[in-house]
């Protein structure tokens, strides 16, 4: 059995299974994490959506933010942007079920291997919060959206709090921690998360550096996406992290990470082709 870690689909079908075609990927045999991003922006959201969807326990996702837009827009009442290809997903006879499974997802996953922990989230995992803690704050959101998924998802947009505190409680607390897991690139040395900068690392606001560039007391083997500027690669990193979003929907490529060999395999983008 081969696990193999995907960055960011972004409603690119085409790529994607030509990347489980190069991968030779066979469900109940192997297995995929996916990264996060599954929807907009792309073409084929409603196609990936389903093909996920379809391939049941042979694979793992987490909830980016894309994700999250797209559950904010059906269920919680957020507008639509105008550079949004979700329409085809809201019109779909199947939303009620493709929405529910996207619903059902954590935003992240964490797995004992020989060699400590290995983490897979969204943006990244905070340097503060030990991996176990940051499993658990995960699971308070994941609590939030089974309860009431649009009286959360109404509330969520938001850059405050931007720095971690024990006591956050609230809407407040749970903010926070949506936005770490789905939209944190940069960091200062006191915790607080900038969400202006999106570029590569020249970006960075004065004072902030990229969380990876920050030591930590345990030390998990992180997979994320959401950061395409990084081109799948994290200089300076002081943690064990492996950047999977390549651009693909920007006509870069789709990345897979084999996470027994750490090979990678790309697929480049297919939108002129």
């Amino acid at each position: 059995m081969t696990t193999y870690a995907i960055g960011d689909l972004q409603g690119c079908h085409r790529e994607f299974m030509a990347l489980l075609e190069r991968l030779d990927f066979a469900p109940g045999r192997d297995r995929l994490w996916l990264a996060g991003d599954l929807v907009n922006r792309g073409p084929g959201s409603l196609e990936c959506l389903r093909e996920v969807m379809a391939l049941g326990d042979s694979v793992q996702v987490v909830l980016g933010n894309h994700d999250l837009h797209l559950l904010a827009v059906a269920r919680g009442g957020a507008a639509t942007k105008r550079s949004d290809t979700l329409a085809p997903i809201l019109e779909a006879p199947d939303r009620e079920a493709l929405l529910d499974w996207l619903t059902q997802q954590p935003l992240m996953v964490r797995e004992p291997h020989d060699g400590g922990d290995t983490v897979m989230c969204h943006a990244g995992l905070l340097p503060e919060w030990s991996a176990a803690k940051a499993q658990a704050l995960a699971g308070e959101v994941e609590d939030r959206l089974a309860a009431d998924a649009g009286g959360f998802l109404a509330q969520m947009y938001g850059n405050r709090p931007n720095r971690w505190q024990d006591d956050l409680d609230g809407i407040e607390r749970a903010r926070f921690i949506v936005n770490a897991f789905t939209r944190m690139r940069f960091v200062d040395p006191d915790g607080h998360l900038d969400f202006s900068a999106k570029e590569g690392l020249d970006s960075a606001p004065d004072g902030f550096a990229p969380w990876f560039s920050y030591a930590r007391e345990d030390d998990p083997h992180i997979l994320f996406g959401h950061w395409a500027a990084l081109e799948g690669v994290t200089p300076g990193s002081r943690v064990r992290a492996e950047a999977l979003d390549t651009g693909c929907v920007w006509g870069g490529s789709l990345t897979a990470l084999d996470l027994g060999t750490g090979k990678r395999i790309r697929q480049p983008s297919l939108a002129r082709g």
